[in-house]
């Protein structure tokens, strides 16, 4: 009798793990060049108080990419796009140069409304990541065709010489394209803020867009706009927002200016952490491609400056933060693909 009593108690225990709830929204935030030096350094800067550091799981990212301990920014965000390790400076291919679809096309295969916003251009190394499938992430204007290609919902960003005749070296007016595919298309926040469709591209400069002091709240308020719209989805909503310019920043140690992009990139996270708590069934997770310029923390008196090793990505561990359903899963030390493989499940499931 105790045996069958176990058995049937298994069985049930075993029937509640496998009747998680899995979460309908997911919303990728990724901090490009941003170390656990780049948060702090915002954390001390913003009289303490981080968004990102109140998400209740944390973990550690490994950067490395196939043929390199460190990576750039193509096969950062490809590991994380696509869930294997990239050559270095390739876009949305495996480290034998094969096509692996990335998060952005399972989610819309799933019935999932998608977007990208970021703050350099829409075809730069991260963004493209999640749409393109080229060897080298030069390849700017063969991405842009990709971007055509792909019916993502909303995409947000830089980059609109990429799609204009007169900077594209075939000629090609990407604009027509989009307008023919029913899609609006903005150039300025306004826009973005009073669009009463569903499908819309916002090419806000020729290239990327300002540093965080000149720009404005650009990101966070196209962000709410976004979580607003593809909201509406029953199936829910695939988002990857990238916070470009810590990154920029960090290569050239400007540090109060890296400080003002982490603290732009934060104001997103209290956004996504807004709607996630509301919503209930939305998984958030941050983290980035690497980190940038070898940040480091010395003491100067009772408070710390910055000193910077490297003018370059370095092979640092990144951090993960996560917060909602599935979260528990990016935890510890993981490999960067092991973010797209966590995500995959839990959207599978």
């Amino acid at each position: 009798m105790k045996k069958i009593v176990f058995l049937l108690l298994s069985i049930f225990f075993l029937n509640i793990g496998y009747s998680q709830p899995k979460p309908k929204n997911i919303i990728l935030l990724i901090g490009d060049g941003m170390g656990i030096a780049q948060t702090y350094a915002a954390y001390l800067a913003n009289d303490k108080k981080l968004t990102l550091y109140t998400l209740p799981y944390t973990g550690f990212s490994i950067t490395s990419c196939a043929n390199k301990e460190v990576t750039d920014s193509g096969a950062g965000g490809t590991a994380i796009a696509i869930g294997h390790k990239a050559l270095y400076g390739s876009i949305g291919l495996d480290s034998r140069s094969a096509f692996q679809p990335s998060l952005l096309k399972i989610a819309k295969n799933l019935g999932k409304s998608t977007a990208i916003i970021t703050s350099c251009d829409v075809t730069h190394a991260t963004p493209a990541s999640f749409v393109a499938n080229v060897k080298d992430r030069n390849l700017q204007d063969e991405i842009a065709l990709s971007f055509i290609k792909e019916n993502i919902d909303i995409v947000i960003g830089g980059g609109k010489e990429r799609f204009i005749s007169s900077k594209r070296k075939d000629k090609l007016h990407l604009i027509d394209s989009l307008l023919s595919k029913k899609y609006e298309v903005y150039d300025n926040l306004e826009q973005i803020k009073n669009s009463k469709t569903d499908r819309f591209y916002a090419l806000l400069s020729d290239g990327h867009l300002d540093d965080a002091k000149k720009r404005g709240n650009i990101l966070p308020e196209s962000l709410e706009k976004t979580l607003e719209i593809l909201s509406k989805n029953e199936e829910g909503f695939f988002i990857m927002l990238e916070g470009s310019k810590i990154d920029m920043q960090a290569h050239l140690h400007k540090y109060n200016d890296m400080i003002d992009e982490v603290k732009d990139f934060d104001k997103c996270v209290e956004i996504a952490l807004e709607f996630a708590k509301k919503n209930g069934e939305t998984l958030i997770v941050v983290t980035a491609d690497h980190e940038t310029g070898g940040l480091t923390l010395p003491a100067e008196e009772n408070k710390t400056k910055d000193e910077w090793t490297s003018w370059h990505h370095t092979a640092v561990p990144v951090p993960i933060f996560s917060y909602g359903v599935g979260a528990e899963n990016f935890t510890g030390v993981m490999q960067n693909t092991d973010i797209f493989w966590e995500i995959d499940t839990l959207m599978k499931k």
